[in-house]
């Protein structure tokens, strides 16, 4: 074995006999044999190397098998070819890459429509990174209600039923995504799905069909290309807990990592590169795009595993920043989830945080009934903005050095005459870390899949190039805050959770409407009963080991 800097020298020694024997000789010729992978001189060789054993599967020259292994070995190669080489850049839905969060009404989620079946049918499915399977009210047993005027919608949702799809066909139970097969009672049955959340005893189930979704590329403004792939898809029979209380009625796009979800599916298809990206404004607009890598000077940090594999889209947190002071040692892991809509950290980072944060904010500190936040504060002067408050910057130090700044990590509350009342830290202690959309505002983020890693940068969302990667970066964090939009205080029971509201909703202050009893807000939405147990498991907050 080499040993020190044994190896450059000795490739300088090589290089410099082949430069001499070039020169003495006028021209240089290496060459070497080449064989066929079947042929008779190959199999000596096989021989050789095994012991003299003869090798078990070696087709005879000419006959069917020869020629069936020479083709398997192509379609293996060419599919291998399409993984490397996508067939296009990026995708988005044939409706368009924007996204939209509706409020209260639709759970606080972020939302995109999404066309499927023959004819097509449009379903506005909430988009979840904490997730898997993307799945469609269907032949329907207990649904949520699907009249416009119950969300404020332009028009009523829709129903799916594989039955009236030119395209559909039921996913059995023989197929590799069938992870229910030992449930079925034949080999031709339609495999069976159902989906545990951990809000509120909510759940989906039915059976999983193959159907067509329907995709676009190159640029939105030139109505770009229209692409079909075959996906599969969730026939949500019956549905439970908050998918019947507003969150999610029309379906939920599962963005995950497992083989099933969409993005899994188009990379495997050789449509577009095992990525894809979000981005998320304070205007609650937002953006969606498969097959995105990112910009050329993005941050990036590792996903980190669990038991050998990646369940989910999990990172780790190495630092906190509360302005100029960092809070240090309180390493934990975070799970990053379109599916909630506010920030949750461990005990002793949160405790750490709301500290420093406390120490730095010169407000006086409020108490606003039915709010779930503890760490409030009241704003002085009286101004109908809040571009005056003084704020420290909250930054997350990810694994590997990279800093996230936080643009929206507070929300404004304003009094019924549109006068800034006062304000409070959008973060919530809990048994495990979630970074939620509030969080996730005004930056470009990125779920390389394929290389295990999530990218950032600040972003606008809408000044983009997808073919290029070229994003208009978004203003740098100032004070935290970005420019807020008043919205009326949200209307509520007495004893239910105030709904949240995402960064830059800004609800104003109507006493007589608060709760009088304090309620945390849902922990995730959309946040799947598996990947629950796995944080919950003890693991969550050594900053050491990994996943």
């Amino acid at each position: 074995m080499m040993k020190g800097n044994q190896w450059p020298w000795s490739l300088c020694l090589v290089a410099a006999a082949i430069a001499i024997l070039a020169r003495s000789c006028g021209a240089l010729t290496l060459s070497s044999k080449m064989i066929h992978r079947f042929s008779d001189e190959a199999r000596v060789i096989w021989r050789e190397r095994h012991g003299g054993d003869e090798p078990v599967h070696w087709p005879r020259r000419g006959s069917v098998e020869y020629y069936g292994m020479l083709w398997s070995h192509d379609i293996k190669r060419s599919l291998q070819r399409r993984e490397l080489l996508a067939e296009y850049q990026s995708l988005y839905f044939s409706q368009g890459s924007e996204t939209i969060q509706y409020g209260e009404s639709l759970g606080w989620l972020h939302y995109t429509r999404v066309d499927i079946g023959t004819p097509n049918i449009s379903f506005l499915v909430a988009l979840d990174t904490g997730s898997d399977l993307f799945w469609v009210p269907c032949d329907c047993i207990q649904c949520a209600p699907t009249s416009a005027s119950i969300y404020g919608l332009d028009r009523d949702l829709s129903v799916y039923s594989p039955a009236a799809s030119n395209t559909s066909k039921h996913l059995s139970c023989t197929n590799n995504l069938c992870t229910l097969r030992h449930s079925c009672k034949t080999k031709r049955q339609a495999c069976p799905y159902i989906v545990e959340y951990l809000s509120d005893n909510t759940s989906t189930s039915g059976s999983l069909v193959e159907d067509v979704l329907y995709l676009a590329s190159g640029s939105e403004l030139a109505s770009g290309h229209s692409v079909k792939t075959r996906v599969v898809i969730g026939c949500g029979r019956i549905q439970s807990g908050g998918f019947l209380n507003g969150g999610a009625p029309d379906g939920l796009l599962g963005l995950g990592l497992s083989d099933i979800s969409v993005p899994s599916l188009l990379a495997k298809a050789g449509l577009v590169q095992n990525s894809f990206s979000m981005c998320f404004q304070s205007d609650d607009s937002g953006r969606i795009f498969f097959g995105d890598q990112g910009a050329s000077g993005q941050k990036t940090t590792p996903f980190l595993a669990f038991n050998g594999t990646h369940p989910t889209y999990i990172v780790g947190v190495e630092d906190i920043h509360v302005g100029s002071a960092a809070v240090k040692g309180i390493g934990f892991k975070v799970l990053i989830d379109s599916g909630t809509s506010f920030t949750y950290l461990p005990s002793d980072a949160f405790k750490r945080l709301t500290k420093e944060f406390d120490a730095q904010v010169p407000y006086p500190k409020a108490y606003y009934d039915g709010l779930p936040w503890d760490h409030c504060y009241q704003a002085s002067g009286g101004s109908n903005s809040s571009d005056s408050l003084t704020v420290p910057v909250v930054s997350l130090i990810f694994k590997g050095g990279g800093k996230f700044s936080i643009f929206s990590p507070i929300i404004r509350l304003f009094t019924d005459n549109g006068t800034l009342e006062g304000f409070c830290l959008a973060v919530q202690e809990g048994d495990f870390g979630i970074i939620g959309q509030n969080f996730m505002t005004s930056y470009r983020l990125v779920f390389d899949r394929e290389n295990l890693k999530l990218g950032w940068s600040p972003s606008d969302c809408y000044q983009l190039d997808e073919n290029e990667g070229v994003v208009a970066p978004a203003p740098s964090p100032q004070n935290g805050l970005r420019t807020p939009t008043p919205l009326q205080q949200q209307q509520t029971s007495p004893g239910r959770a105030v709904s949240p509201a995402i960064a830059g909703r800004t609800p104003k202050i109507n006493h007589s409407d608060c709760l009088q009893t304090k309620s945390n807000i849902v922990t995730s939405m959309l946040f799947s009963f598996s990947v629950g147990v796995i944080l919950l498991s003890g693991l969550w907050h050594t900053s050491t080991s990994s996943y």
